[in-house]
């Protein structure tokens, strides 16, 4: 997929910014970049070389033009010329506000400014922003230099218009764009996530099992079905030849079981230790770097696996 947009200014270049710019950059788009913190330059330029060779792999480049990245000094200098704006800074509505509202001051008028945010409603983040019609959500996933997926999270005066372009962009830098119909908090993928993570905490803080015990069942289960089909179609599969119909007759009624809480459990010192020594001990040694390389070239290689069959359900 095309795209007239070859300018991207990038704000915030902690583990999301640094994905998008990692991105953009292996699909020749030149990008600028401002953080507030000039050591994350430094990191910036080592978490590029570390996850290049995967990137390289995953979309079949040769070279890595580091010409076409340039840090600057200030918001304005990052935004002035760019035609699509990545924002990647705290999930903080105060801060978030603050920062839209200097963006929209410098950037182009029809420049698209877009939030990685994972949950804040895009009509109060951009509720002093300039020409808010230009203004969206676009929430990746870790690594963004490799996960295809982007929910585009319209808010109340998005038009169509640059909803479109945004997305023309996004397939641009190779990603799978998922319009969210209207906000709502935490968007979709998340929402789904988060339901998860609270009864994974549950469970490890009543002591039924430990945090290595609940990623096995994940790994070696659901996990390896949800990477080529998601909820909806494996439970119809569950249902046999009647597909859902029958899934939603023979289990319908176990959803009024008390199987789930849902409410987050209070994150006591009790519970973090558990999560943080649990998670620890399956680390068995390894830095953050050394797993990730090692999930990274699990995902490359599983997403070009993947391409065989999805074509096939889709």
């Amino acid at each position: 997929m095309s795209s007239n947009i070859t300018k991207v200014a990038v704000i915030g270049t902690g583990v999301i910014g640094a994905g998008w710019i990692i991105r953009a950059l292996a699909h020749n788009k030149k990008v600028t970049a401002f953080d507030k913190d000039i050591k994350l330059k430094k990191k910036l330029i080592k978490e590029i070389k570390r996850t290049w060779p995967y990137v390289k792999k995953l979309f079949n480049k040769k070279k890595l033009n580091l010409n076409k990245l340039k840090f600057v000094d200030s918001i304005k200098e990052a935004v002035k010329d760019a035609d699509f704006i990545q924002e990647c800074v705290t999930e903080n509505y105060s801060l978030k506000t603050k920062l839209m509202h200097s963006i929209g001051k410098y950037a182009k008028p029809n420049a698209i400014i877009s939030s990685s945010s994972s949950g804040l409603l895009p009509s109060r983040i951009y509720s002093k922003c300039k020409n808010p019609k230009r203004t969206m959500i676009g929430h990746p996933f870790n690594p963004v230099y490799i996960l295809p997926g982007v929910e585009i999270v319209p808010g109340e005066k998005t038009q169509k218009s640059y909803i479109n372009k945004a997305k023309n962009f996004y397939k641009s830098i190779s990603m799978n764009p998922l319009l969210v119909k209207k906000e709502l908090p935490g968007y979709l993928a998340d929402r789904l996530q988060e339901a998860l993570w609270r009864e994974a905490l549950h469970i490890v803080n009543e002591g039924y099992a430990s945090t290595e015990d609940l990623d096995r069942s994940i790994e070696d289960g659901p996990g390896l079905r949800w990477s080529l089909m998601g909820i909806f179609l494996t439970y119809h599969l569950a249902g046999g030849k009647a597909g859902m119909k029958h899934m939603l007759e023979q289990f319908g009624p176990a959803l009024k079981l008390p199987w789930t809480k849902l409410k987050a459990p209070t994150l006591s010192k009790k519970l973090s230790s558990r999560v943080i020594k649990g998670t620890k001990k399956q680390a068995r040694g390894k830095s953050v770097d050394k797993i990730s390389n090692i999930r990274d070239e699990y995902l490359v290689s599983l997403l070009k696996m993947r391409k065989k069959f999805e074509t096939k359900l889709r």
